[in-house]
């Protein structure tokens, strides 16, 4: 699907502009370094410049574009290592919190949500559906986040997803064969369902400090000689 179709003109129009961009953003279609104008873009959505501009400013605003060095354009957000470096170490903290929390939070309907996500997720890599496993990803941790009964993990969580859903996006993209992330979710999703608290935890703060060290292998591969912080 392409993010970048024309957009019908409603009331929502600026939201549904900002919307289009943030997943185009987040699965690559627009990639990082790309250039670009506000005239360019508001011709592919088939809007004016106006909607574009407000929704350029709120993508400024969460750091996924920047202006070029003569102000005459735009830039997507290139993936800086060192940034991508401190969110896993963040993101390491609130998955192992909120999983631990999960396990002594245990109800009844968490073990068929969480099977069906683990089940969506292999079936995505198993597809190389990119996409859709990023996707399943996002969906698999935040069901830990809400299983925690801690709403502030899921809100935390939130505030960077769409840096998240990026520097996934172009992990997949640059690797010639997928980590078993699905294996490391299903063992935490055990330990979570067992009531282990501790494996589950454990669990969770090894599987985002291994992505970690994937993700600044890839970096180094790709010439982003930035260490993550």
């Amino acid at each position: 699907m392409n993010a970048l179709a024309q957009i019908a003109t409603q009331p929502d129009l600026l939201e549904r502009i900002h919307s289009a961009l943030v997943e185009a953003i987040c699965t690559g279609e627009l990639a990082p370094g790309e250039r670009f104008t506000q005239e360019q873009l508001a011709e592919r959505l088939g809007v004016s410049r106006q909607p574009v501009i407000q929704a350029l400013l709120l993508l400024k605003s969460q750091g996924l574009v920047v202006d070029t060095e003569n102000r005459r354009g735009i830039l997507i957000a290139p993936l800086d290592a060192a940034f991508v470096g401190h969110l896993y170490k963040l993101r390491a903290s609130i998955d192992s919190l909120a999983a631990r929390l999960a396990a002594h939070n245990l109800r009844p309907e968490m073990r068929v949500e969480g099977l069906e996500l683990i089940r969506l997720g292999k079936k995505a890599a198993a597809d190389g559906a990119l996409a859709e496993v990023v996707r399943a990803d996002i969906a698999f941790h935040e069901f830990i986040y809400r299983a925690s009964g801690n709403p502030l993990l899921i809100e935390t969580a939130r505030l960077h997803s769409h840096h998240t859903r990026r520097a996934m996006s172009w992990y997949l993209k640059q690797a010639s064969a997928m980590r078993p992330v699905w294996q490391e979710h299903a063992a935490i999703l055990n330990a979570v369902l067992e009531g282990d608290a501790r494996t589950a935890e454990r669990l969770s703060k090894r599987h985002a400090e291994d992505s970690i060290n994937v993700l600044f292998s890839s970096f180094l591969a790709a010439g982003r000689e930035t260490e993550p912080g």
